[in-house]
């Protein structure tokens, strides 16, 4: 339908759409979440990131949220054929530990998801789509009744 919109309208909808993207840029850089973690190599979420290649080096992981806790799969090599196939757990995280959060609560539109640990350590993880299942997840367990 938008093809069919005169062009004064498409270059508003263009510039709405530039300054979201400049909002939301400047919000997470101005939050500190345009990094990997939180940076401190002494808390949960760095040691984390520390033994994070040694169950696996391939860059990618798959992050099943569960009522229990977060689960972590990989590819047990670096460069694997049928990947998809061949994942592996590799690390599980309990509630007590980790929990999973949108740190925009919704309100802007990312690929960007937190591993929350309990000392206030974060790990930022990116998913394939925006408003994925698991940023609905996250977002249901951060009712207040849940």
């Amino acid at each position: 339908m938008r093809s069919l919109d005169a062009r004064d309208e498409k270059e508003r909808l263009r510039a709405k759409r530039e300054d979201e993207k400049r909002r939301r840029d400047a919000t997470i850089t101005q939050q500190g979440l345009d990094k990997v973690f939180d940076g401190n190599w002494h808390g949960n979420a760095g040691q984390f990131l520390l033994r994070w290649y040694t169950h696996s080096t391939h860059h990618q992981r798959l992050l099943l949220a569960t009522q229990d806790g977060i689960v972590l799969a990989a590819p047990p090599r670096r460069v694997s054929v049928g990947r998809e196939k061949h994942m592996e757990i590799v690390a599980r995280l309990p509630t007590t530990e980790a929990t999973l959060i949108d740190p925009f609560s919704g309100e802007l539109e990312t690929r960007m998801l937190l591993i929350r640990f309990q000392d206030g350590s974060w790990l930022r993880v990116e998913t394939e789509d925006l408003r994925s299942d698991l940023h609905m997840y996250a977002l249901r367990q951060s009712l207040p009744d849940n």
